[in-house]
Formats: C-alpha cells, structure tokens, sequence
C-alpha cells in the first residue's frame, strides 16, 4: 500500500525539523499511542491503540530513523504486530521552504498481513491518511 502526504507548517525548516526528531512532540501526536521508549540512537519502542474499524487493537512495535540529511530528509522504518495482524513500512520525509512556509512530504510503501490485510484493505488507504493528518495536525499545534 502507498502512502503520501504533503503538510505545511507556518514555521522555518529548522524548527519544524526539531519538532519531528522530538520524542516528546511524536509521543503526544501519534494517535493511540500509548508508550513511547527510546531503544537506541533514532529507534523507539511503542505501543499504541488504535480503535478504527478491522483495525481496533493494540499493537506494539518499533520506529527508526536512518539516513538523516539536515535539514532536508530522513527515511522512517515501521514495523509493528497486534491482534489484527502485522504491519512493515518505510517512507521518506522531506523538507522544503515554500515561501514563508516549511512543507513536510511523505511518500512511503507499507505491507500489512493477518486479519487487517483481508478485512481492512479496502479502509486502510483511509485509515492511513486520517492518522497521519491527525498526527501533522498535533504536530502544527505544538510549533506554530
């Protein structure tokens, strides 16, 4: 499944950049999560609930972050398992200024299997969008 964004912030590249790198602004925007524990350089341990549809259940997993180019991009790896099944993906982040705005892109591929991927195909294209706008929401919250 394919996964792209484009969100854009009132505030310059270096803050929005510090905003997405903070442990405390992801642990309080992404949606259900529930804990949020540093395992390394750039790698977090989680667990969040997420209550949509197919999908309902807690799923525990790990976030990393490699191949970081300040101010410009980084590569997130997902992977996570609950009751419903498992989810791996991958995405890009970049960062540009687009006048006096900073826009965030995020194109990624994520592979889902078990119970979600037979049920819940055809919502996770939506499911996926809604999360992430929730979550670049909070985020623009806490910076703008």
């Amino acid at each position: 499944m394919r996964v792209e964004g484009t969100y854009s912030f009132s505030a310059d590249l270096e803050t929005v950049w510090d905003a997405l790198q903070n442990p405390d602004i992801l642990s309080g925007c992404i949606p259900g999560c529930q804990t949020f524990q540093p395992l390394g350089q750039d790698t977090y341990e989680m667990v969040l609930k997420v209550p949509v549809t197919a999908i309902t259940g807690t799923y525990a997993g790990k976030v990393s972050v490699a191949d970081k180019v300040r101010p410009d991009s980084y590569r997130m790896l997902v992977e996570g398992r609950g009751p419903g099944g498992t989810i791996r993906g991958e995405a890009v982040i970049s960062f540009s200024k687009n006048g006096g705005e900073t826009q965030v892109k995020l194109v990624g591929d994520a592979q889902v299997s078990g119970v979600v991927a037979r049920v819940g195909q055809r919502l996770m294209g939506s499911v996926s969008n809604m999360l992430m706008n929730q979550f670049f929401g909070c985020v623009r919250s806490k910076i703008e």
